[in-house]
């Protein structure tokens, strides 16, 4: 609960929340949020999300989060997503957090397959899981009612092979 205030400085920013399944939060819904969150660090049966904080080494202070869904056992298949405060987006912090979830999907959970699902014009997003090697692999139109409006939305994935080639 110490991190209420470090999370409430980015769930509060409509620029961040833009794109996430939450809306623009005060600061009791932040708390709520928070609650919600903090037995979620472990994984321990599919379905489950495992979310993490992103903080700044030098400081401690939370800038972010990054989740991990462990999608189905059977199918050894997960779901990664990340939300970043904007103060320090572009500046690779995301992509270490997320590199690192998949690490942990891969490695740790023995995952075979790993996707994101991002709302087709965050543009930003898709950049960066090109970047750690995901493909996009699909693209559905008007897939869903998003904050009120029809949104299209971009598959993308990466398989356990392709992260051990790309790891050396």
């Amino acid at each position: 609960m110490d991190d209420l205030d470090d999370l409430f400085a980015f769930h509060s920013r409509p620029e961040v929340v833009r794109y996430t399944p939450w809306p623009v939060r005060n600061r009791e819904e932040t708390r709520a949020a928070l609650e919600r969150k903090l037995p979620q660090g472990e994984l321990t049966a599919d379905g489950q999300w495992l979310v993490l904080a992103i903080e700044l080494r030098e400081t401690g202070t939370v800038i972010g989060e990054v989740l991990l869904k462990w999608a189905s056992e059977a199918d050894r298949q997960g779901e990664i997503g990340f939300a970043l405060h904007t103060d320090y987006q572009g500046k690779g912090l995301a992509a270490e957090a997320a590199r690192e979830m998949l690490r942990v999907g891969f490695e740790e959970l023995g995952l075979h397959r790993i996707v994101a699902v991002l709302d087709a014009r965050n543009t930003a997003s898709a950049r960066l899981l090109e970047r750690l090697g995901m493909r996009r692999e699909a693209h559905h139109l008007h897939a869903l009612r998003f904050k009120g409006e029809w949104g299209d939305e971009y598959i993308y994935a990466l398989l356990d092979d392709e992260w051990r080639t790309a790891q050396g």
